[in-house]
């Protein structure tokens, strides 16, 4: 068995990544995405890169089932069981609202409507001490009215569960003995066992809601794997950046919520540590949209809860921003003003030029007209594109708009690349980070083709641009860690701490934690457990989460004067401020167990193509530029702007007054003339 394999499976293509663990070379490739079976795209993928499957070691892939799901409201029906009196915490949610000033503002729509929420009798104090013993009559009740109305799963969130889960699991025993392995039940101390109601019954709903899907798929890829003799077991990556394999991820699939995306985090990760630096903003530009996120000290920007579509979820997740950027970005007029997106061309029909019938005009189509993408060798050969057609679309739209074509194309792509920047300030500016002390590490079909003029808005003076950026996200799924996280609820003023006590449970959470990579097949001298506490000050509301050295930690002399001053110096940065005469509450003790893997190389083992030889007129800031089109499997050394690098999932566009360089991990290296 000598081959790694990573797959990201997106709507229109299939990436795959496998490196060779005899030779040091990886290769990428791509195979078109089925949705009617997605398993046979993921098998097409493979055939293109592995000659003998048999010889897969390790495979591991991403899946955006479970948020297509939640995007396209095409989840699970679920029912609700929540304690009697607290049926109406998920529908009426938090009162504030998170765009003051927008008049139309409207919250989510409940996943379960409240006809569906059903209550079951007994209550738990605030420590989890039994005050009134599980009605279990209204819990067969609730089984019985799945199992007549069709329910495709059953969400169980009661009070105060997080303290003592032991109505739940009895709530769970019963439902699972009535309803069989046919109906999902989902519990929500299992989902987060955490503090909060509403944010916690929402975790439940949504693990719900996706987790039928989820495990459909995730079934039937082990199911095809194993008819075809494969023996190698299949992972997954999570929201958190972590492996786990399939049977973990079909009895937790929220954790897969935001697979797919997260994958290139990891893959910045791993670029930052490869190019010795500390911070990278990732950015993956697609056809449809723009996600960002960051590497913060070497690691990636995780938060231990986040919202997807408006809906709160308790469980470590990336920081991800998403915008509607992408090369099928559509161009068009409003009130007399160019716009760009958020509404694409998809795939089908597409940017014009891809002369599939489409006629409007997009990113695409705009960076056609500048000369930026080389028609006859897009996506490596792939397609040829229109460039008739293209220059058709944005010359409509230019005569709307009263202006020079080639001035409305260099117009599309400012007013994308000014939205993209402004995503990036969103994750940076806003929460007191300066984006002129990152890299920007550039991915996706799209990315490397505007990610000099982004980091020219933001004044970022370093461009990375890995080997094979259409799929860069496969290839850091290969870099990750298989990683598993435990919480357990920890309410403690400081007067009252005992350090001791807390290094006890931190010490429970460890042996949790290392059984846990065990069991997912991580060998004894690869795994290792970090661990955190959540704080807060006296009366506030919100905690931030601050590292601990090791779980003895807290048993030692000194241990409250310097955790408060790490929390000071964290709430100062996060917030810009800090009191720290005032007296701290611990909220919450994280304990995350990671399991490491042999790293892949970053460049392949390919031999050196030829370069293009051809040069053509490219426009830049209005004036034509004569510029040559390199072929980045034959380039070396470094070179200066203007130039165009062609590779098969991607095109670099560096511009006049930059630097550029391949360095020995192949990566692409642009200085970037900051103005």
């Amino acid at each position: 068995m000598t081959y790694r394999v990573a797959m990201d499976i997106g709507g229109t293509f299939t990436d795959v990544v496998c490196y060779d663990e005899r030779t040091g070379a990886v290769t990428a490739s791509k195979a078109p995405t089925t949705p009617g079976d997605l398993a046979e795209g993921v098998f097409a993928a493979l055939a293109r890169v592995v000659d003998d499957p048999a010889a897969i070691s390790f495979f591991v892939h991403g899946t955006t089932q479970g948020l297509n799901a939640l995007l396209e409201r095409k989840g699970a029906r679920v029912l609700l069981l929540a304690s009697r009196g607290g049926g109406d915490v998920y529908t009426i949610a938090r009162g504030n609202r998170d765009r003051m000033f927008d008049l139309r503002y409207r919250k989510p729509s409940p996943l379960v409507p409240r006809r569906d929420v059903m209550e079951a009798g007994g209550r738990l104090d605030y420590r989890g001490r039994e005050l009134e013993p599980l009605d279990e009559e209204a819990v067969r009740q609730a089984a019985r009215r799945a199992r007549e109305e069709g329910f495709d799963a059953v969400a169980v969130c009661l009070l105060f569960s997080f303290a003592d889960p032991a109505h739940e699991l009895r709530a769970g025993e019963i439902l699972r003995a009535e309803l069989g392995e046919d109906v999902l039940v989902v519990l929500s101390h299992e989902v987060a066992r955490e503090w909060r109601e509403y944010e916690r019954t929402s975790s439940a709903v949504l693990e719900a809601y996706t987790g039928p899907v989820v495990r459909t798929y995730l079934a039937g890829i082990e199911r095809r794997f194993a008819e075809r003799g494969l023996p190698v077991p299949v992972h997954v990556m999570q929201s958190s950046g972590g492996l786990v394999n399939a049977s973990y991820a079909m009895r937790r699939p929220l954790q897969t919520l935001l697979s797919g995306p997260v994958g290139g985090t990891m893959g910045g990760v791993a670029a930052a540590r490869m190019l010795g630096r500390e911070n990278a903003i990732c950015v993956d530009m697609g056809g449809t949209s723009f996600d960002v996120s960051l590497v913060v000290g070497g690691r990636p920007d995780v938060s231990a809860e986040a919202r997807v579509e408006g809906y709160p979820v308790l469980m470590p997740i990336v920081n991800l921003h998403t915008i509607g950027a992408g090369g099928g970005s559509i161009a068009y007029a409003e009130a007399g003003a160019l716009r760009v997106g958020p509404e694409s061309a998809g795939a089908v029909p597409g940017p014009a030029c891809y002369g599939r019938g489409g006629t409007r005009p997009t990113v695409t189509d705009a960076n056609v007209v500048l000369g930026r993408v080389d028609p006859a060798w897009f996506a490596g050969g792939l397609m040829t594109l229109d460039e008739e057609a293209a220059g058709t679309a944005v010359v409509t739209l230019a005569e709307e708009l009263g202006l020079d074509p080639l001035r409305l194309a260099e117009g599309v792509c400012d007013v994308a690349n000014a939205k993209m920047a402004q995503a990036i300030r969103t994750l940076t500016v806003e929460h007191g980070v300066e984006p002129r002390e990152f890299a920007l590490v550039a991915f996706g079909g799209a990315g490397a083709m505007h990610a000099v003029f982004i980091a020219r808005e933001l004044g970022i003076s370093e461009v990375v641009v890995p080997r094979f950026p259409g799929a860069f996200s496969a290839w850091g799924m290969l870099e990750a860690d298989v990683r598993r996280d435990l919480t357990h609820p920890y309410f403690r003023p400081q007067d009252t701490l005992d350090g001791t006590d807390m290094s006890r449970n931190l010490g429970t959470l460890e042996r949790e934690a290392l059984e846990a990579l065990a069991g997912q097949g991580v060998p004894e001298e690869r795994r290792r457990v970090e661990h955190a506490v959540d704080l807060r000050y006296e009366g506030q509301d919100y905690t931030l989460t601050i590292p601990l050295r090791d779980a003895a930690e807290p048993g030692e002399p000194g241990f409250l004067a310097a955790i408060a001053a790490r929390y000071a110096e964290a709430h100062t940065s996060r917030y810009g401020h800090a009191t720290p005469e005032a007296p701290v509450e611990f909220v919450m003790l994280r304990s995350t167990g990671f399991g490491s893997f042999p790293r892949a190389a970053a460049a392949t083992g390919q031999a050196p193509e030829e370069t293009a030889g051809d040069v053509r007129d490219v426009i830049f800031d209005g004036v034509p530029h004569r510029t040559p089109v390199l072929r980045r499997a034959g380039l070396t050394g470094s070179f200066a702007g203007p130039a165009i690098v062609v590779e098969e999932t991607a095109t670099t566009v560096i511009p006049p007054g930059c630097l550029a360089a391949i360095d020995d991990n192949g990566f692409l290296i642009v200085k970037v003339d900051v103005q």
